[in-house]
This record gives structure tokens, C-alpha cells and sequence, in this order.
């Protein structure tokens, strides 16, 4: 009868655990300065297209969201010594940062391109850039294609901890351009108050070995099961029509992609 009782405590005590670990809250890295995916609101709190997208996640797995501001360049570094489970702030999918982290599918898709001043022409291979000051987000797709690229040809590359930080340095005058993801700099400047008299040039960047494949999750190497969770819950929210809801907040047009 004690043995029973013991071994029934015991698988109580396991189920409790169990139950516990099912509730364990799901923490996401993101950086909060990069509108409209991910911004600040005046009471504080993150909101964008990144954020319902990760709640919209958390809700289909039945976990809790919990958000962990970081800077960009400091996300994967956290992911890797867990401080969080997986990095959900519009990281573009590439091999080479397949090298530290696994990617779900992508969950949206924006090419790269370059705002400068309103009627600023831009040679095909940027030749005519040189000795300009162009603004990117550090260890960013655009920061690695300016620096192997735009670089080769005289562009100053200036790198920044957010874009907020490189939209008021073109204000200032401080930068002659921009480089970043269109999406983002149309929604968050250049449709803006500040974005007046600033427009995109050239053509859109789509060199899937520098710019990748869309935007994607990404978790630490070897967590097929946190993985495979995600994937099935991405493609559940585009099923159901949640994406759609959340996107149509957002922008006028499918930014998912082919």
C-alpha cells in the first residue's frame, strides 16, 4: 500500500511537472525600433506586425508570449547563451547565419533598397556613390552587402544599432543615403512626415546571397522540436486567415511574397 501510495505521489508529482513545463512561456527576442514590425508605443508597450505575429503564434501553440527587448546585433549572441528561445525581429533568412541559428519558413518577404534625396540618380553598380555617406543597420543583410559590395566602390559605409538612429542621421544631413529593407523604410519613413522629400533609388536588392530569403524565426541549432512547432503554426495562421487580419493592420498589399 506505501508503494503504491509512493508511486502514485510520484506520477502526480510528474503530471504537476509536466503541466508546468506545458506553461513555461516561449521568449522571444526583438529589437523595438524598427516600425512598423516592431515599435514602441507611448505607454511603453512593443507592438507591430512582428509582435501580433508572435502572439498570433503563441496563441496557436498554446504557450505564452514573453517579448525580450535586445538590440539587433545582440540577438543571436542572446539566443545562443538562452537568455531567450527564439528571435522573432524580421531577421532575414541567409546561409550565413544558418551557420549559428536554425529558420522556420519565412514569414514575410522585402527586397533591400537605397533612399537618398528626392531626384538623386544611382549607377547600376554604384559607381557614382563614391565618397558618400550610406547609413545601415549593423550585422543587417544591408550591412553585409554594402560592406562587400557599395564599399568596393568608395561608399562610406556608416553603421548604426537601429534604423531609428539612421533615419534622423539623413535628416540631419549627416548621411547621404540609406540602405534597408523596403518595407520597413517606406512604412516607418518615407510615408511619414520625415520622409518628406526623401525617395527610394535604384533598383530593389534581391541577391538571395546577400539578402536571403524572407524574414524567418530563428532558434537555437538542434531544437527541431521548438522548429517544427513554429512552422506548423505559421502555416496554421495563414490557413485560418489570421496572417491576413494581422497584415491588413499593417499595409495594404500581400507582404508575404511568392
Amino acid at each position: 500500500m506505501h508503494k503504491l501510495v509512493l508511486l502514485g505521489g510520484l506520477a502526480l508529482s510528474l503530471i504537476a511537472s509536466s503541466l508546468v513545463a506545458a506553461e513555461k512561456p516561449l521568449r522571444l527576442g526583438i529589437e523595438a525600433a524598427y516600425p512598423p514590425f516592431a515599435f514602441k508605443q507611448a505607454d511603453g508597450q512593443i507592438a507591430g506586425f512582428d509582435v501580433d505575429m508572435g502572439n498570433a503564434l503563441c496563441a496557436e501553440m498554446k504557450v505564452e508570449c514573453q517579448w525580450v527587448e535586445q538590440e539587433f546585433d545582440g540577438l543571436i549572441p542572446s539566443l545562443k547563451v538562452k537568455k531567450v528561445d527564439a528571435i522573432l525581429s524580421s531577421m532575414t533568412i541567409t546561409e550565413e547565419r544558418r551557420k549559428s541559428v536554425d529558420f522556420t519558413q519565412k514569414y514575410y518577404y522585402s527586397p533591400a533598397r537605397l533612399v537618398m534625396k528626392e531626384g538623386a540618380a544611382v549607377d547600376a553598380d554604384f559607381s557614382n556613390l563614391k565618397g558618400k555617406r550610406i547609413g545601415v543597420q549593423r550585422s543587417s543583410t544591408t550591412d553585409r552587402f554594402a560592406t562587400k559590395v557599395m564599399a568596393e566602390k568608395g561608399v562610406e559605409v556608416v553603421r548604426y544599432g537601429s534604423q531609428n538612429e539612421i533615419y534622423l542621421e539623413l535628416i540631419s544631413g549627416r548621411l547621404d543615403g540609406i540602405l534597408g529593407d523596403a518595407i520597413p523604410v517606406d512604412e516607418g519613413f518615407l510615408k511619414t512626415a520625415n520622409g518628406k522629400g526623401f525617395a527610394f533609388v535604384g533598383p530593389a536588392l534581391t541577391d538571395p546571397n546577400y539578402f536571403g530569403e524572407g524574414a524567418g524565426i530563428a532558434v537555437r541549432k538542434g531544437d527541431s522540436a521548438l522548429l517544427g512547432k513554429l512552422n506548423s503554426a505559421i502555416q496554421a495562421v495563414r490557413a485560418n486567415g489570421e496572417y491576413q487580419k494581422i497584415q491588413g493592420k499593417y499595409f495594404s498589399f500581400d507582404i508575404y511574397g511568392d
